[in-house]
């Protein structure tokens, strides 16, 4: 196992009956990363985080978490990890505190400095000492965050953790997660069928389809800066621009964009060619951008267009 690499799962497997719920998968999760699972309500998400954490037999595959197995070193392996799987579930009736007094006591090793040091993490300091039937579900799910890194696990699991929050909650939720991995120095595993989340919150993405691992993608690097990206030029005369490029650029390639600019598939370096050309042609060049695939546009071209919400 690479020191850079927090979880492995190799050929991870579940059937049930004549069914298979998720089929050999097998992918490697970074230290230090926000590492999303996407797909479709049913790919196999959920089913995959309750193999990982014990709450359901692998039928075949490997789990290895910080260099133990699970189905070797299953006790010490869950010592790494902390888990929400689904929703948090808390004692209603006693305080936020109260709760994780409660569950710091089934972990050796965790000091009250430890607990008044998570609740400033998540920032629950002003509402920690009331009953938790009086949190909202952005507060459940913050103490649910305090909770599961109590222990200082090296892994972080959450199942669904948007569901049921409001923008605002989401936004505090990617914020605290992005807190973790910075200076607590967790990996963060996350599950999600929303898109537009996935794509703010996550380094990188697995993307999960009927149980299998079709792709997985990184996010918000520059890992792509030097590969093919399609350019859209604004000018006042598109068809001259064309003229222009003939002899550098394939004529094929080139799109004229509603007679205001072309767009053309170009490497970076290509870039400062081609506003060359234009200038020594006469052509006003009124702006330049990059049109960059979103999430969105990358699951629906790899998947053969499943939607996703």
């Amino acid at each position: 196992m690479s020191d850079q690499t927090i979880l492995q799962l190799r050929n991870v497997t579940k059937k049930i009956g004549s069914r298979t719920l998720v089929d050999h998968l097998t992918l490697d999760v970074p230290k230090g990363e926000v590492f999303g699972f996407l797909g479709p309500n049913g790919a196999g998400k959920t089913t995959t985080i309750r193999m990982i954490v014990g709450l359901m037999g692998m039928s075949q595959g490997e789990v290895i978490i910080n260099g133990l197995s699970i189905t070797k070193n299953f006790e010490q392996a869950m010592t790494q990890v902390g888990a929400i799987v689904e929703n948090p579930e808390m004692y209603k009736f006693l305080t936020g505190y109260q709760n994780l007094v409660h569950y710091a006591r089934m972990n050796k090793g965790v000091t009250k400095e430890r607990i008044d040091e998570v609740i400033q993490l998540v920032g629950l300091q002003n509402r920690i000492h009331e009953k938790v039937k009086r949190y909202s579900l952005g507060m459940r799910q913050r103490l649910g965050v305090a909770q599961a890194i109590l222990h200082k696990p090296k892994l972080l699991i959450l199942d669904e953790p948007t569901n049921g929050l409001d923008p605002a909650g989401i936004r505090e939720l990617r914020d605290y997660l992005r807190r973790l991995t910075q200076e607590e120095g967790i990996s963060v595993v996350v599950s999600s069928h929303l898109l537009s989340e996935m794509e703010l919150m996550c380094d990188r993405v697995a993307i999960i389809q009927a149980g299998k691992l079709i792709d997985v993608r990184s996010l918000h690097t520059n890992e792509d800066a030097t590969s093919e990206q399609q350019v859209l030029f604004e000018l006042d005369d598109p068809v001259a621009a064309i003229q222009a490029l003939l002899g550098q650029i394939d004529a094929s390639k080139i799109t004229v964009i509603d007679q205001k600019g072309i767009s053309l598939p170009l490497e970076r370096e290509q870039i400062p060619r081609v506003l060359a050309t234009f200038v020594q042609a006469g052509i006003n060049i009124y702006g330049t951008s990059s049109q960059t695939k979103s999430l969105e546009d990358q699951f629906l071209e790899i998947t053969g267009g499943e939607q996703v919400v």
